[in-house]
């Protein structure tokens, strides 16, 4: 390959436009050569990248974020990504980045429209929300969030909201930036993303899981409340009462050869399981919840979760004065 080519690729993380690939003189059956022999993969319309490099990257963000980088190779107005393309930019979670549309928005475009996989938005935004991260010029964390709960619903702008508080922007900002959306369509959706807000959640399915709590309508849930007794601390992931909601993935129980993250699923069982007799040790109900309980079997989650919750009020009430000298201060991830 000619080396002119191998240093376009080395500074633009992987990629080469096809612009660039005539500009040096490179034939179009080569291409279809390194393409057929799979040291290229076409990412998009105009712009490849390397195979070893793309096969490198993690499906959830890597990936995704390449696209994005590709995307920016070929658009030559003005622009700033925005939505789910910014909230990769900004490592926001998502609810599946490998599914994620490119977003940008740029003036003078006529209506919000979709173009060569590209979708173009027209919605005004103050010159103070744009920045540039990693070299790509983005709308910034306070409206992607907002942008996200229009566009992706309250699941998504909750997470989003969430990790915003947890990584130093102000439940203020989002109001404001929200304000300036308040004749656009999905707008109560985002007023009520940053209202549920809490920088307790750690990830996705933590944010996730509380929206479903809220959804009882048993009381306003607490995160990462903690207990320590005989030399343990443990931190459950949500609380209304003296009942907890724990997510359960199954990355924690895949082994790390399949893309999990257990060395043996025997002893993240054994570990689960003495996690949860603590917990149930201190007179506290658990429950346990899926994806697919924040998903397909949404409305069954919801009467289970809701009878376990009741079962627990009625065995051991709501009060929780008598944990008084377990209960340790709330953890908030550190950034």
């Amino acid at each position: 390959m000619d080396p002119r080519i191998i240093g376009i690729m080395a500074g633009q993380h992987g990629l080469v436009t096809y612009r660039q690939t005539q500009e040096l003189s490179l034939p179009d059956r080569e291409i279809a050569r390194l393409i057929g022999r799979g040291s290229w993969v076409r990412l998009r319309r105009g712009v490849f990248a390397d195979a070893g490099h793309w096969a490198s990257l993690d499906a959830y963000r890597g990936q995704p974020l390449l696209r994005v980088r590709a995307a920016h190779l070929v658009t030559q107005r003005i622009h700033w990504f925005s939505h789910e393309s910014a909230a990769l930019i900004h490592d926001i979670p998502l609810p599946d980045a490998t599914s994620a549309r490119v977003h940008l928005t740029r003036p003078r475009v006529l209506g919000d429209r979709a173009k060569a996989g590209i979708v173009h938005h027209k919605a005004f935004f103050r010159p103070e929300q744009a920045t540039v991260v990693a070299g790509l010029p983005v709308l910034d964390v306070a409206r992607t969030v907002c942008d996200l709960a229009r566009g992706s619903g309250l699941t998504a702008g909750l997470a989003a909201a969430d990790h915003a508080l947890r990584h130093g922007v102000t439940r203020d900002e989002l109001r404001a930036v929200r304000e300036q959306m308040r004749c656009w369509r999905g707008a109560t959706i985002v007023e009520t993303a940053i209202e549920l807000a809490d920088p307790g959640a750690e990830n996705f399915a933590e944010s996730a899981t509380r929206e479903l709590v809220h959804e009882l309508g048993i009381g306003w849930p607490s995160t990462q409340f903690g207990l320590r007794a005989e030399g343990r601390t443990v931190y459950c992931d949500v609380r209304v009462g003296r009942h907890v909601f724990e997510f359960d993935g199954r990355v924690k129980f895949r082994p790390v050869e399949d893309g999990g993250v257990a060395e043996t699923p025997s002893q993240v069982l054994w570990a689960q399981k003495e996690r949860h007799d603590f917990i149930t040790g201190f007179k506290l109900g658990v429950s346990r919840v899926t994806y697919r309980d924040l998903g397909p079997g949404r409305a069954q989650a919801r009467q289970r979760l809701r009878r376990e919750y009741d079962d627990t009020v009625a065995r051991f009430g709501t009060d929780l004065s008598d944990l008084t000298p377990y209960v340790v201060e709330r953890r908030l991830p550190r950034l």
